[in-house]
């Protein structure tokens, strides 16, 4: 569930290169919409609704497709309240983040009786993971594309990550090991993304040893720990809620490493008391 939130958020963020890429041709004026949809209202936590010039599109993240009630009559459900509310054409699309079991038949219609809706479903392990190499709002979703060297293709987006200017990096970077981990073991994904960090902190030495930009380097390292902090609490303020004072100061406390470690386990998180227990053991 918290990988198809991720994807809500990131879509939310870049809304235009994601309108852009689900229907193949640029967005330049795309706006985000609220969620809560009126007539009983409903909360769609993971899908996003972009209105475009005279278009909505509905964005559905789906890590599995079993869900209650079914997928199809969700879309219909949807797009019947959408359509109330704004009265224009409605695109919905629906993004899978990992293939179902083979037995499994991935509908794109609800039917019943004279009554047919439809909508289409992209399947991310059947996309070509150029764009998405390519454009750094869909990067954290490149791990999950088409491969036949899953990876060599992880390794290609350690490779664009690390090419990033500093402060998107360390976003971006998070994002890619969380949806990362849907396909590839976790001590590959550390393994490939510290080895990215260290080949620049080859450059890095180099720099100290001419000893001309010491406090410049310095600077940017506490700079990144910086982010990775902000970063960690826009997270965790998502999953658990408002953090209190004494949270956030602990958290100023954590080295790079212990960031890293709670980036992954906060996605298990359920409420503060969880956060609790994670430092406890740090003690």
């Amino acid at each position: 569930m918290s990988f198809d939130n991720l994807c809500k958020l990131l879509s939310e963020k870049y809304p235009e290169n994601f309108a852009s890429w689900v229907l193949g041709t640029e967005q330049t004026d795309v706006k985000v919409l609220k969620t809560e949809l009126s007539i009983e209202p409903i909360r769609a936590d993971y899908v996003t609704f972009l209105q475009l010039q005279g278009r909505i599109l509905h964005l559905e993240f789906q890590t599995k497709l079993e869900s209650t009630p079914p997928l199809p009559l969700r879309m219909l459900d949807y797009w019947v309240r959408l359509y109330r509310l704004y009265r224009l054409p409605i695109t919905q699309v629906v993004v899978l983040l990992l293939p179902p079991s083979p037995e499994t038949v991935i509908e794109t219609a609800f039917v019943v009786e004279n009554t047919r809706h439809e909508y289409r479903v992209i399947c991310m392990w059947e996309e070509n993971p150029e764009p998405f190499l390519n454009d750094v709002a869909l990067l954290p979703l490149a791990p999950l594309a088409a491969t036949t060297q899953p990876q060599a293709l992880l390794q290609q987006v350690v490779g664009k990550v690390n090419q990033l200017e500093p402060r998107q990096r360390t976003e971006i970077s998070a994002y890619t090991q969380i949806l990362a981990g849907l396909k590839y073991n976790q001590d590959l994904i550390r393994q490939l993304f510290r080895e990215g960090m260290m080949r620049e902190s080859v450059i890095y030495q180099e720099i100290l040893r001419e000893g001309e930009q010491r406090g410049e380097l310095r600077g940017e390292l506490r700079g990144r720990k910086t982010e990775g902090q902000l970063l960690i609490v826009r997270l965790l303020t998502r999953r658990v809620g408002q953090l209190p004072q004494e949270v956030l100061e602990r958290i100023e406390t954590l080295s790079l490493e212990q960031l890293e470690n709670l980036g992954e386990a906060l996605l298990d998180f359920q409420a503060i008391a969880d956060l609790e227990t994670w430092f406890n053991t740090l003690e």
